[in-house]
């Protein structure tokens, strides 16, 4: 088991940037593949970037280029860097995280509380 708590959110006007942080606790020995989710009102939860043991990194298109995965292993913890942000970025973000090599596909095992994220025009 793994607890997984984010920090880093806020409000933050368009064209401006915000850095996420996601600290696991708990079973911190084994590996896991961590990411990034996303859920706007009335949408549907997209991944937002997903940083995988087996050594990938994945990037939803819609912020590919202005957001960056990164893990400080040392520290148990994943960041997520964004910038150019814009009011559809608006939405709550979720710290995910799954044993499997390659988290792509399927719905992660352990989450978040997830974060409010909101950008004003």
């Amino acid at each position: 088991q793994v607890q997984l708590v984010e920090s880093g959110g806020g409000s933050v006007q368009a064209g401006g940037s915000l850095r996420l942080s996601c600290a696991a606790s708990g079973d911190t020995h084994s590996a896991y593949s961590m990411g990034w989710f996303r859920q706007a009102p009335g949408k549907e939860r997209e991944g937002v970037a997903i940083d995988n043991i087996d050594g990938t990194k994945t990037y939803a298109d819609s912020l590919k280029d202005r957001a960056t995965i990164s893990r400080d292993t040392g520290r148990n913890t994943l960041f997520l860097q964004m910038g150019a942000l814009k009011p559809e970025d608006t939405a709550m973000y979720y710290c995910a995280a799954d044993v499997r090599e390659n988290m792509d596909a399927g719905a992660p095992r352990f989450w978040g509380q997830g974060i409010q994220v909101t950008v004003s025009s």
